[in-house]
């Protein structure tokens, strides 16, 4: 995008005030994600718990000058001289409406994808599909929404041939602005599921709102076999061609004869529309992939792919990675792995993922980072670009593989560190790779450079058994607090048990990412590697200790305060240090009988003790529920409740300034939203544990193994220690390498609870021992080095908990550290 601040002042129809000449290239929404201040265009969108005119201040001083605003801030033209101000009524009705016009100048085939799942994965095989004849430009990631739409659509340039674009929606009416920025030429319809399914009356409704995207198109691709789908499309009176497939219907226009699979290929045999029979091989056996290929063929060979192109591609399809990954490397590194792909846009997504993870150690960032292809650029014009965005976006250390990069590294010349190799090959055997230590590295490559083979030599070398950690989950699930809450309320979020198995430090850094009031964990020690692991926000510490007073001070540790000893302690000590206004967070005992003060009987005692000093200041006082998760307690929670209004108001009426009061939990958030006070405290909900019905909300944690060995027990043998597991028919067991020292409890052994292999049930075989499990396989399809899901996406972690008679919170905080924790967000 290349507009000067006159044109796109027009294109929107704002008022501008301010008369500084500027070009845009750039669209921020995010003022975390600043690279080229100066030709930046920021957008201050408000939502219900942000508004984007609040960093305006922020923004200027790193550069930017010009904003499109709802409000002109007062005295403007001194506060932001230079600067333009783009007044509009709507901010995001501004940028849906920029996005619009600039579709409005291509004048190439516009692809418009939706559907309930593969949206993404159906996007980034058409981009491999079509790549190899024609310049694509399409979605980053996942970028579907209201905002990610038209920021996905402001990258159509002059390059391209062809666009590929995601629409999601998750409530009615979303669809008419996704429509009007895409514009496609032509619709494809995934599939309908049950995603977002509590926002619409009925599948019909949901069915006929993603329908609106196809309003105008000149074909549509769907599948025939879908009774819904096709009687909605029906209803709709589709003027379009209507590019159907089928396994059943022969009439179909792409008409699926067979589905072969073998071991690690499908083969698709098809009729397209002249009748002639051909075929593809897949490298992928599922089902979920063998309906996305078919997808894609058919929208594929309707762009001009021919059959015998599309047979080739379809053989070199490599897995879609739609998550950035954290892992921990050799040597004191960090990885973060994005080696599946390699152009502008996901590169400069990539690098902003890598700066915004605050790194306690100081370490140099470096990226190591492949040819780009099928840019439409010419190499020179690419990779200064790419060598511009590398200096921008703090890269101290860059490594390049492949014959472009290798001849345009003068490009690079302004970078530190630079070192480029013609192969993945001969930087493995080169001493720069043997020299890596103590970095973040981030892998950005196409897979056809052999990237696959630097993780594998740089991750380190741990045990088999995994816990997946979606930090996109946390963040959903943090969001769907929210929902609840008012705009004002604050929010604290534990994360004490190393954030209840998850890894500490990295959900801080999320947590922090989306401004969260508070992080909350249990002691001391647990805030000290949260600040050293570069966490700035504000931490309050559950459980102080009377010897970890300096280590509070030291590192700005909010200690909770629930008795007089510990109050008259903290006193002396901050005195002596010669402190003064210290924050402490002010507990009260209204019926848990656990911890804190009586708030009928030390009150005044209390109020008078904080009075007759400064060295610590009451920053928030709070209690706690008994039972909020349950409505047989609702009585004795409204006691505890009024205890609290009594005890927290008394003491906020001694002190002029704000005192913070809170006492909603996550059970309390979404059953007493009277009640969420000042502030809220998320824990097991923020893990995706819905603590009043002990469902999911959104899954954040994934244990998973694998098969290590395969063995045929005849019937009437036994397995494990003590003979306590008896097979009673001829049986095929496997073993996997988890045991009780990894967290997986013994009394699910002896077949009381099962993991998944290849989504199906097997059952724990004998006793569970420390370092292995026996499972019983007998009838499932699977192999040696298969994955094994112990809980996550697919095994609810309740379902352990209900067999082990205990709550959710004890299954996931008992993975022990051993077990390798690896970081994705999509």
């Amino acid at each position: 995008m290349n507009y000067t601040i006159e044109k796109v002042t027009t294109l929107i129809g704002a008022r501008r005030y301010g008369d500084k000449e500027a070009n845009i290239s750039f669209v921020l929404t995010d003022s975390r994600s600043l690279c080229f201040p100066e030709e930046t265009l920021f957008f201050a969108l408000k939502s219900e718990r942000n508004d984007g005119h609040n960093y305006i201040p922020e923004l200027y001083g790193r550069g930017v000058r010009n904003f499109v605003v709802e409000t002109v801030p007062e005295d403007w033209n001194r506060r932001y001289p230079d600067s333009n101000f783009l007044k509009v009524v709507g901010s995001l009705e501004a940028l849906q409406r920029l996005a619009e016009r600039h579709r409005d100048e291509y004048l190439v085939p516009i692809v418009g994808i939706t559907g309930s799942n593969g949206k993404t994965m159906v996007k980034e095989w058409l981009y491999q599909l079509l790549s190899p004849q024609m310049v694509v430009t399409r979605s980053p990631r996942s970028y579907n929404s209201q905002i990610g739409v038209p920021l996905s659509v402001l990258l159509l340039n002059e390059n391209t041939q062809v666009g590929v674009f995601e629409a999601g929606i998750s409530q009615p009416g979303e669809m008419s602005a996704l429509h009007d920025i895409i514009q496609p030429t032509i619709g494809v319809f995934t599939c309908l599921g049950s995603a977002h399914q509590e926002n619409f009356p009925s599948l019909d409704a949901k069915c006929r709102e993603k329908l609106h995207l196809f309003h105008d198109t000149q074909a549509i691709v769907y599948s025939l076999d879908d009774e819904v789908l096709n009687r909605c499309l029906d209803e709709y009176d589709y003027k379009g061609e209507k590019l159907c497939w089928s396994a059943k219907d022969e009439k179909a226009v792409f008409y699926i004869k067979s589905i072969e699979k073998k071991d690690v290929e499908t083969t698709v045999t098809y009729t397209w529309k002249n009748g002639k029979e051909a075929q593809y091989r897949l490298p992928f056996i599922d089902d979920a992939s063998v309906v996305n290929s078919i997808t894609c063929a058919v929208t594929a060979l309707q762009l001009g792919v021919t059959p015998a192109a599309l047979g080739e591609r379809m053989a070199l399809l490599e897995p879609v990675a739609m998550r950035l990954e954290v892992k921990e490397g050799q040597h004191g590194c960090t990885l973060i792995n994005d080696s599946y792909n390699s152009d502008f846009n996901s590169l400069d997504i990539a690098l902003d993922f890598m700066n915004r993870r605050p790194d306690h150690k100081g370490r140099r960032r470096t990226l190591i980072l492949s040819d780009i292809l099928q840019s439409g650029d010419t190499d020179k014009d690419l990779y200064n670009k790419v060598a511009f965005l590398c200096e921008k976006r703090g890269v101290e250390k860059f490594i390049g593989i492949g014959e472009g990069l290798l001849g345009q590294r003068s490009a690079f010349r302004h970078l530190g560190k630079k070192h480029f190799f013609a192969t993945v090959n001969a930087f493995i055997h080169s001493d720069v790779f043997a020299n890596l230590h103590d970095e973040v590295i981030l892998l950005k490559g196409a897979r056809q450079f052999g990237f696959d083979r630097l993780t594998e030599l740089l991750v380190k070398k741990v045990h088999e058994t995994v816990l997946e950690v979606n930090l996109n989950a946390v963040v959903d699930n943090l969001n769907w607090y929210r929902s609840f809450l008012k705009p004002e309320t604050k929010l604290v979020c534990m994360i004490k048990a190393d954030a209840y198995g998850a890894g500490a430090a990295e959900i801080a850094k999320t947590l922090q990412d989306h401004r969260v009031d508070y992080l909350a964990v249990a002691v001391a020690d647990e805030g000290v590697t949260l600040r050293k692991n570069g966490i700035t926000s504000n931490i309050m510490i559950m459980n102080p200790e009377m010897s970890s007073f300096k280590t509070l001070f030291d590192y700005d540790l909010e200690p909770e305060v629930y008795c007089f000893r510990l109050l008259d302690a903290l006193v002396k000590a901050a005195q002596k240090e010669g402190i003064t206004g210290f924050p402490v967070h002010i507990k009260l005992d209204t019926g848990m009988h656990r911890l804190g003060f009586d708030p009928q009987k030390d009150m005044d005692e209390l109020i008078s003790r904080l009075k007759h000093q400064n060295a610590i200041i009451p920053r928030s006082v709070f209690s706690h529920f008994v039972g909020s998760d349950a409505d047989s307690f609702d009585d004795f929670s409204a006691r505890q409740f009024a205890l609290f209004e009594e005890g927290s108001g008394k003491l906020q009426s001694a002190f002029k300034h704000k005192i913070i009061r809170h006492m909603d939990n996550s059970a309390g958030i979404e059953h007493f939203p009277e009640r969420q006070m000042d502030m809220c405290r998320l824990g097991l909900g923020l893990y995706g544990i819905n603590p009043r019905t002990n469902k999911i909300i959104n899954n954040v944690s994934t244990l998973k193994t694998t098969i290590l060995q395969l063995r045929h027990v005849p019937a009437g043998d036994t397995v494990g220690y003590s003979r306590k597991g008896t097979v009673e028919h001829d049986s095929l067991i496997a073993a996997i390498p988890i045991g009780y020292a990894d967290g997986l409890n013994r009394h699910l052994g002896n077949r009381h609870c099962y993991c998944l292999v290849n989504g199906k049930k097997a059952a724990y075989v004998g006793n569970i021992c420390m370092d292995v499990a026996m499972v019983d396989v007998t009838g499932i399809d699977c192999k040696e080095g298969d994955s094994v899901e112990i809980f996550g996406d697919h095994l609810p972690v309740t379902v352990l908990s209900d067999v082990l008679d205990t709550i959710p919170y004890e299954v996931l905080t008992t993975v022990s550290n051993r077990v390798k924790r690896v970081y994705f967000q999509d």
